[in-house]
């Protein structure tokens, strides 16, 4: 027993001297080459720049050598596209674009601002003309620039000293055209983008980018950039067309809210849609806290206004903050400016239709007086004397229809039934209510 003992003491002190031998092989072995592959997929938009400024910023600390963009995406916003084109050309690393499937609109023009560009066989490039919101051309203005970054991009990136710019600007100028090619937006397969330059290989897979670039398969390490939870809401809630649309439900839940007794759904959607948007900005980099303590501030000050009426100051400022907290929280003023004027033309209509069906149930409440004072429920501004009706008198004035008449030998002040009754007229008290007294003419047959 003392000898198998002896053995395993043996056996684990030779494990334990030979472990740092094994470290140092290990180390020798493992590679040096680091190579980035970060994604650029679906829409390009600020969510997209955000994800994309943390990922160079992750291959920089790492000491990366080479950072290949895996991009398929149909295109975006023209801004975004431009940062992210800052991005690229900020780093040091060396940048190639791998075209996945596609590189449509913005995403030809952040192709195009990488040191390389690799096509899968059906991949494709180009059609990058810039339009509005509204499906538009944009602006002659919008658009001049929007060629000149386009041509600047393919003639200061890419081997051997750039690429034509002149398919560049017919991707984005639609009354360009080049020679050999169809009128309109340019769009290039993969052929036809190695043909003209703005392709630099065609390769099936990452394994071939990484063979066209100079390295080894197997000596390199493949590092890939994915997209976390939170940069997933974030690209979806810094969305152009998804920003109004959670502005909207926020605030029409919250003034459904005021309509219904308690806290209940409306409430919660509303509230959860106002606090969605600020979590995808701040994940985004775009907003801080102070833009949405700026909104909750502006809320209460609103709240208050509305359940103790003054002046409407607190009320102003609390839509001044609520609006401050959200442009301050916006990438685009443009974009905040669009999205809060749909947000609040679907709040008033709402606010309207809530109003007329359901005024008795809301805040209004307080605004507006409810208790009526009603003979039939007791309130009298002075005891009526009922005793007068069926007397007689006289008119001592003209009733026009008001006028001051003499009954039971007492001077009052009386109303005829809507005609004119002259002085001197004899007359008969028909209705008395409070201080009120009708009168009636006295024919000369009655």
């Amino acid at each position: 027993m003392n000898k198998w003992l002896k053995v395993a003491f043996v056996a684990y002190l030779l494990a334990f001297l030979l472990m740092p031998l094994q470290m140092i092989v290990e180390a020798d072995t493992a590679s040096d080459t680091k190579l980035y592959v970060i994604p650029v997929e679906q829409t390009v938009e600020r969510g997209l720049e955000a994800f994309l400024e943390r990922s160079f910023e992750e291959a920089e600390e790492e000491n990366a050598d080479h950072i290949i963009l895996d991009i398929d995406t149909p295109g975006g916003a023209v801004d975004a596209a431009g940062h992210i084109a800052n991005i690229i050309n900020s780093t040091d690393i060396p940048v190639t674009a791998y075209i996945n499937s596609e590189a449509i609109s913005a995403g030809a023009y952040i192709a195009l601002n990488a040191d390389h560009i690799v096509m899968v066989p059906n991949g494709q490039i180009g059609s990058a003309g810039v339009i509005d919101g509204s499906g538009n051309a944009a602006n002659e203005k919008a658009q001049s620039l929007w060629v000149s970054r386009m041509k600047t991009a393919a003639e200061e990136n890419g081997p051997d000293g750039g690429r034509d710019p002149a398919y560049a600007e017919a991707m984005s100028n639609a009354d360009f055209d080049v020679e050999g090619f169809p009128s309109g937006y340019l769009t290039l397969n993969a052929d036809q983008a190695l043909e003209v330059g703005y392709a630099d290989a065609i390769e099936q897979n990452l394994e071939g980018v990484v063979d066209f670039l100079g390295y080894d398969s197997d000596d390199v390490e493949l590092v890939h950039s994915e997209v976390s939870f939170a940069e997933q809401i974030a690209r979806f809630v810094t969305n152009p067309v998804v920003i109004p649309i959670l502005l909207t439900i926020g605030s029409l839940g919250l003034i459904m809210e005021l309509f219904s007794p308690g806290f209940g759904i409306p409430g919660i959607m509303g509230i959860s849609s106002l606090l969605l948007f600020f979590f995808g900005h701040m994940v985004a980099g775009f907003a801080g806290w102070e833009s949405l303590i700026l909104v909750i501030v502006g809320a209460v000050l609103i709240g208050v206004e509305m359940l103790a009426p003054g002046f409407g100051i607190f009320g102003i400022l609390g839509i001044g903050l609520v609006i401050g907290g959200l442009f301050m929280a916006s990438f685009s003023a443009t974009v905040m400016v669009i999205s809060i004027a749909i947000a609040l033309f679907v709040s008033i209509a709402a606010a309207i239709i809530l109003f007329v069906f359901f005024g008795d149930r809301g805040p209004w409440k307080k605004l507006v007086l409810q208790a009526q004072t009603r003979t039939e429920e007791g309130y009298l501004s002075k005891e009526t004397n009922h005793d007068l009706v069926g007397s007689t008198g006289k008119a001592l004035s003209d009733l026009r229809p008001a006028g001051i008449a003499l009954i039971n030998d007492e001077r009052l002040d009386v109303v005829s039934e809507g005609s004119y009754i002259g002085r001197g007229s004899m007359l008969k008290v028909v209705y008395t209510s409070g201080a009120r007294i009708v009168v009636r003419e006295i024919e000369q047959n009655d």
